[in-house]
């Protein structure tokens, strides 16, 4: 991956280049609160687990669903799976996949975010449409 920036201006470039430029490994704290931030929209509640420990390299997210189901998901440097079926629990026996992103997750455990993410896309694109005219 090139990074368009230098050096002396790694507090402009986005964490993703920093890391890139530093060979520092992403912290995933700093990332689930990210994801928290990007989907946060279309769900009825999602957070960072305070309950499990995170770090460097594993942090926990707990999300609910508009459906009203509530999730605990692992987020690795591998992605994003289920690993619970209810807030800040970690179920060991649980076997799910990982999604490469939080928006491949959500849209397969929950229609009502295929339906707010489709919502608010076209809402964007409205506004873009208003705007260039």
């Amino acid at each position: 991956m090139e990074v368009d920036c230098k050096p002396e201006d790694l507090s402009k470039c986005s964490y993703d280049e920093r890391c890139v430029e530093l060979g520092e490994v992403k912290d995933m704290r700093l990332e689930a609160e990210a994801v928290v931030n990007d989907v946060l929209f279309a769900v009825s509640d999602m957070h960072v687990s305070h309950n499990l420990s995170s770090g460097l390299d594993v942090a926990y997210i707990n999300v609910e669903t508009r459906e009203g189901n509530r999730y605990c998901l692992e987020l690795t440097e591998a992605g994003l799976k289920v690993v619970g079926h209810t807030f800040d629990k970690v179920n060991d026996g649980l076997s799910s996949q990982y999604h490469e992103t939080v928006y491949s997750l959500l849209d397969s455990l929950s229609p009502g975010y295929r339906e707010a993410f489709g919502n608010a896309l076209l809402q964007r694109l409205e506004r873009l449409k208003q705007n260039g005219q």
